[in-house]
């Protein structure tokens, strides 16, 4: 029982060691980091709700419906 209790111990001491963490190497700016594209001008899922890629407006006009449908009192009472 008591070897038990001691190697019960000595794991549960194990997992509070710090590990040691290695530095990642400096990166460059723009060598790693990509720009966004606008959210307007990639192409709707086919699954999903449909806009005119490359028209902010029909893009918004989704947005704006899709908001509508999470509204619980419109959600429900409709």
């Amino acid at each position: 029982m008591r070897n038990l209790l001691l190697i019960a111990a000595m794991l549960s001491f194990a997992g509070c060691m710090e590990v040691e963490q290695a530095s990642t190497p400096e990166r460059q700016a723009g060598q790693t980091v990509k720009r966004d594209t606008n959210p307007w001008s990639n192409e709707p899922l086919a699954a999903g709700p449909k806009w005119n890629k490359g028209d902010r407006t029909s893009w918004e006009e989704q947005i704006k419906k899709r908001q509508l449908a999470q509204h619980e009192h419109r959600r429900i009472y409709q």
